[in-house]
């Protein structure tokens, strides 16, 4: 919108083409999206606190816990709104990727929106059914990655690439190209929901990678930088980088408000919608095992209750004293706040990781 206008401009003023420079328009990509949520937060968090629209805590969890029941919840709304405007205001909107992007984040995010609303209005604690949530998920994962498929103008557009290896690809046909996508964006948006457990514990990662695939985007997009890093070039992927900002803005907001002791919780409306914007953006500019490297957090926490619930399942007995990983942490001892600063460590060196694999091949 405000790039179009900006366009229009530099026609009869020449300063004005300065906005056509993806990295200027990331900046204040984040800006904006940091500025919208830090205006809009505390009315936000003022309403669901007065529509008692609080947090339901786990009975067996951690005892202390108890005291963030009735935290209000469904925060994730603000991120998904700043992110949505400031997307619209500084993106190219003749981009497909862009509404890719954007159109994935807000549908995961609606699946969210729905799952809270049940729980926390309608007092349902199942919320929607995992069935339900998982069909919608699935849906709109699927269609996300045949038109990929369809949108990808170059084979190596679709080739899965290993990192710190420079020649190692392997050519994906339709069927598993779209199976890598579904995977991929189902995944992250259920481990981001799963890795949400503790006050700034999901946030942070999310804006740390997704700083991580904004540099990824930009890259993909730029023929020169491409082909020297050795990564394949994706025309218009770069405006991806003004999305990645926009998460990495609104979530560093996000993060003033659900910093210990939290004063909002995001909900599935939040959780949802920004793995799956992580894992959608993945796909599109092939980064899907560095992805796994970087949100290698969101891995664990996963797979932690992946092997609780098969473990009881099959032999009866617990692996962790409780999934996900965070609280398992917590019940040894661990105050909240030491597991949540250090799982952002983690994080941050993770993601250095995957951004070695830019130049390490």
């Amino acid at each position: 919108m405000l790039l179009a206008f900006a366009q229009w401009l530099a026609q009869d003023v020449r300063f004005f083409s300065v906005f056509n420079y993806i990295t200027l328009r990331a900046v204040l990509a984040a800006m904006t999206a940091l500025f919208i949520s830090f205006l809009v937060g505390p009315a936000m968090i003022r309403k669901l606190t007065a529509y008692k629209i609080g947090q339901s805590v786990r009975n067996d969890g951690p005892q202390t816990h108890l005291v963030k029941a009735g935290t209000p919840t469904m925060g994730g709304a603000l991120i998904l709104t700043s992110i949505a405007i400031t997307t619209l205001l500084w993106g190219d909107l003749h981009n497909h990727y862009v509404w890719v992007v954007l159109l994935t984040t807000l549908g995961f995010g609606v699946i969210g929106w729905v799952d809270d609303y049940r729980k926390v209005v309608h007092r349902n604690p199942k919320g929607l059914s995992a069935r339900a949530k998982m069909s919608w998920q699935s849906i709109i994962a699927l269609l996300v990655g045949i038109y990929l498929w369809n949108a990808a103008s170059l084979p190596a557009h679709t080739e899965l690439i290993v990192p710190f290896m420079k020649f190692l690809v392997f050519p994906l046909p339709a069927f598993l190209f779209i199976v890598l996508a579904y995977l991929v964006i189902v995944g992250t948006s259920n481990a981001v929901n799963l890795t949400d457990g503790l006050d700034g514990l999901a946030i942070m990662p999310t804006v740390l990678v997704s700083g991580a695939l904004a540099i990824f985007a930009y890259v993909a997009g730029n023929v020169v930088f491409s082909k020297y890093l050795g990564i394949p070039y994706i025309p218009g992927a770069g405006e991806l980088a003004i999305f990645c900002s926009a998460i990495a803005g609104a979530g560093l907001a996000f993060l003033w408000f659900n910093a210990y002791p939290a004063e909002v919780f995001m909900g599935d409306v939040g959780a949802l919608a920004l793995g799956a914007a992580l894992g959608v953006v993945a796909v599109i500019v092939r980064q899907e095992l560095v992805l796994f490297i970087m949100g290698g957090v969101f891995v664990v926490e996963a797979v932690s209750v992946m092997i609780q619930v098969a473990s009881f399942k099959l032999t009866g007995k617990r692996v962790f004293r409780m999934a996900p990983l965070h609280h398992h942490y917590e019940l040894k001892g661990w105050k909240e706040t030491q597991v949540v600063v250090r799982f952002w460590i983690i994080t941050m060196l993770l993601v250095l990781v995957g951004l070695a694999t830019l130049k390490l091949r």
